[in-house]
Order: C-alpha cells, then sequence, then structure tokens
C-alpha cells in the first residue's frame, strides 16, 4: 500500500479560498444538552448548513478549479455516488459550464435524486450498491470519453480538509473528534487537517456494522471487500475500501467504532431532540459512535462531524416515531 500525499497547510488554505467563494465557514456549536448526555464538552460541525445539506460540496469545488488552474476541464464527467459526492459534482460542474452525469444504484434517496437534477445532473439508475454504481459509471466514461469523477482523490480531500481546518482551529482544545468513514474523504481530511496544523487531537473513525470493509482491511494491511446491508447509512455503504484512503487511515486513526443502524437512528432522534437539526443516518454516526464510548469521553472535549442532513422526509419521519 502507497499513501497519498495529504494536502498541506498552504494547499488547504488555498482550498478554503475556493471554497468560501461559494459559502461561508459552517458553524461549529458546543451543545449543552449533548454534552449532559455524553458526560463531556460536546461541539457539533454543522456540515449539514453547506448549500447541499453536507460537507463533499467542498470536495467537488476545490476537485474543479484544480481541473480548471491545469486547463484540463473537460466538456462532460460522469460519476456514481449515493448522493452527497453527486450532488457536489453537478453543482462544481454547473459552475464551470461542464455537463454532468451521475449514476445511482437503484433504491437510492428520492430526495438526493430530485437535488441532484435539479443541480442540472443526468441521472442513470444501475445496480444494486454504490460499488455497481461506481463500475458502471466508469465504464460510461470510457465509452463516451467522459472524464470520470471518483469518489476519493487527492483535490477531493483538500476541498474536504477545510471543514476540519475550519473545526480545529475554532476550538482548539478538542481533544478527540470523531468522523464517519464512506470511500475515506472526510476520514482522511480530518488527518490531513490534524497534521497541516500540528494539532494532538485524536481521530476515531467510525463504521457501519452494515459495511465493514475498512474496519476488515485495516486488520488485514489489505483491500478487503464486505458485503453491505445497513439500511440507514447510505453515506457509508461502501464495499470497497479505497486503496489510496487506506494507508493513511490504517496509520493514523486512533480506532474504530462500528455503530449498527439501530444506534444510528437513535443518534438521529438525539440530534433532533438536543440541537433540532435533522441529520441523514451517516451525519448521526459520529455520535452513535461517541454514544457507545462516552464511558471513555467522559469528562473530555469532543467533536463530532454532522456531515450531512439529507435523509427522505419519510425515512426520517419512521425514525422520529421509533
Amino acid at each position: 500500500m502507497q499513501a497519498i500525499s495529504l494536502p498541506s497547510l498552504a494547499e488547504i488554505e488555498a482550498a478554503s479560498r475556493i471554497v468560501y467563494r461559494e459559502f461561508q465557514a459552517t458553524p461549529q456549536y458546543r451543545w449543552q444538552l449533548l454534552g449532559e448526555r455524553l458526560g463531556a464538552e460536546c461541539w457539533l460541525k454543522h456540515e449539514n448548513h453547506t448549500p447541499v445539506g453536507a460537507f463533499k460540496i467542498r470536495g467537488g469545488l476545490a476537485y474543479f478549479a484544480q481541473m480548471a488552474a491545469r486547463g484540463t476541464l473537460p466538456a462532460q464527467v460522469i460519476s456514481a455516488t449515493r448522493g452527497n459526492h453527486g450532488q457536489s459534482i453537478a453543482w462544481a460542474a454547473r459552475s464551470h459550464g461542464v455537463r454532468c452525469t451521475i449514476v445511482v444504484p437503484h433504491g437510492n434517496s428520492v430526495e438526493k435524486n430530485m437535488a441532484m437534477r435539479s443541480l442540472g445532473a443526468e441521472l442513470i439508475e444501475h445496480g444494486d450498491d454504490f460499488q455497481s454504481a461506481r463500475e458502471h459509471a466508469i465504464a460510461l466514461a470510457e465509452q463516451h470519453g467522459a472524464h470520470m469523477v471518483p469518489s476519493y482523490h487527492p483535490d477531493l480531500v483538500s476541498g474536504v480538509s477545510t471543514y476540519w481546518w475550519e473545526f480545529l482551529r475554532a476550538v482548539p482544545h478538542l481533544q478527540t473528534v470523531y468522523v464517519p468513514i464512506g470511500l475515506g474523504s472526510g476520514a482522511c481530511a480530518a488527518v490531513a487537517a490534524k497534521l497541516a496544523l500540528q494539532h494532538p487531537v485524536r481521530i476515531v473513525g467510525v463504521i457501519s456494522t452494515g459495511a465493514t470493509t475498512y474496519r476488515d482491511s485495516i486488520a488485514a494491511g489489505e483491500v478487503v471487500e464486505a458485503v453491505v446491508s445497513t439500511e440507514i447509512a447510505d453515506g457509508m455503504a461502501v464495499r470497497r475500501a479505497d486503496p489510496m484512503a487506506l494507508p493513511v487511515l490504517r496509520q493514523h486513526l486512533d480506532h474504530l467504532v462500528a455503530v449498527s443502524d439501530d444506534e444510528v437512528r437513535e443518534a438521529m432522534r438525539c440530534l433532533f431532540t438536543d440541537t433540532h437539526n435533522v441529520a441523514e443516518g451517516a451525519g448521526a454516526a459520529a455520535l452513535a459512535a461517541a454514544l457507545q464510548e462516552r464511558e471513555l469521553i467522559a469528562g473530555q472535549t469532543i467533536g463530532l462531524a454532522l456531515t450531512g442532513g439529507n435523509v427522505d422526509a419519510a425515512v426520517f419521519s419512521q425514525v422520529l416515531a421509533g
């Protein structure tokens, strides 16, 4: 395994200037009720407050800005997603006048699909999970001579790192942070910001018990495919760990926590009760992990990434009803 080169402080700062052309830094708040629930000083980073309701937009903006700077903007891009990455790519493609096609698996979030179409993306449904959609997207890109935008890339990580750079500078006394892992850009971005700022914070990765490829791959030292069965945490429903992200996380994560769908649903309810913010499944996973480890973090200052709030209304109403 060979790790990618993570962005430097200067590169993260440059990416922040690109991001801030579209929106300002998202807030982070210390929520008292969450703190009482956890027995800790709890800060929540509100990436659900970006223009697409999730952190992914930062990566798309940085990725397209780098292509523009290199003079390599294509006429058409294709990518695969469960929703938030697709919104990011559609937003950035529209800003640069590039045609955009997004492949999603069958049964994907209805409202995420609507959002991607509203941003100008052509949507194609294929396969039963993200990996199948990704493989179809790669084939389509080759067939049509389009640029395939990956879900993990150094330029994406540079953009996503800006939210961790904001968080660690705004709350410099953070001791432990929890970050959900899908394909790895968010967790690797946390590592990048930690290293760039020389911050001592411990980074805990969060996976779903129904999507264990990163746990299995970290243990094996190589990519190990795992069956995906999570029904609520679609942003974490990845069958194959990314070979570039894996060595970064293997080296720099303090540890991993696996959370069940029931724990994620309970965390979604807690976030709404304590903060009146809506979290999608992956967006609540960090809190689910912290609740699981409440005895370990008692008295600490912890940070949770509310990575997105894009959950279908029908699904969220069922979650709230228990």
